[in-house]
């Protein structure tokens, strides 16, 4: 296989499952020296059991200071994928508190935290890299009880762009995905009921949920330098959900 990403670092968050393990496995095929970051310690150690040329770095991402250090001590990198995750679905009336902070935290916070660590590193090294931050569909068309899951990946969209301003000045691209629901090993769980699946289904013009290297190719992409004027972004992986 060509080695498009031959010599390029590149750190996954989330990278032990589901969308984020498909862009490890993609990016170390194409080359890439890959850090997979997540806080399954178990996972981890599978993902390199697997793969073991792919390193691998175990944090709470919703710990400040101690991902800091850990991110800090991983060294420089060429590209960032923010694919960690939270979701805990409750209507707006139900919405607790708790559910909210937690989404917050890993969702919004973490990519603040990580990519200001990872892109002063870029900047100090002049690497011109690429960022992409994993949004969702939801920040932008309203899905039933995902108050807090929306709210958070609309917060997701507008840091990507002014990380997009502020870092295109240093040659540093800045820019999400926002997928439909993917069929990962959660998704296919969350969407088993073939009655709740139609309904959602019925939406998407292609009539299908997304698959996960469906994700990733996108990823890829914009990472890669065929995207190389792409800046600030949100590419919807929907089926043209968002286009209805």
């Amino acid at each position: 296989m060509y080695k498009y990403f031959e010599g390029k670092r590149i750190l996954i968050t989330g990278g032990c499952q589901g969308i984020g393990k498909g862009t490890v496995l993609e990016l170390w095929r194409f080359g890439a020296k890959v850090v997979a970051l997540s806080q399954q310690a178990d996972n981890l150690e599978a993902l390199k059991r697997e793969v073991p040329s792919v390193e691998i770095a175990c944090v709470d991402l919703r710990d400040w200071p101690k991902t800091r250090q850990v991110v800090d001590s991983l060294g420089i990198f060429d590209g960032l994928v923010n694919c960690a995750g939270y979701i805990h679905n409750e209507p707006f009336l139900e919405c607790s508190p708790e559910a909210f902070d937690a989404t917050m935290n890993v969702n919004v916070k973490a990519i603040l935290n990580v990519s200001q660590i990872v892109a002063k590193k870029m900047i100090e090294n002049g690497i011109k890299g690429s960022i992409v931050n994993i949004s969702s569909q939801v920040s932008k068309a309203a899905i039933k009880d995902h108050l807090a899951y929306a709210a958070s990946k609309g917060a997701v969209d507008s840091m990507t762009r002014i990380m997009a301003l502020e870092l295109g000045p240093h040659g540093i691209r800045v820019n999400t995905i926002n997928p439909t629901v993917i069929m990962t090993e959660l998704g296919r769980r969350a969407w088993a009921d073939p009655e709740k699946a139609q309904a959602f289904l019925s939406k998407i013009p292609l009539g299908r949920f997304g698959e996960v290297q469906e994700a990733v190719n996108a990823i890829v992409f914009l990472l890669s330098d065929n995207a190389s004027m792409i800046n600030g972004v949100q590419l919807p992986v929907d089926g043209g959900f968002l286009a209805t």
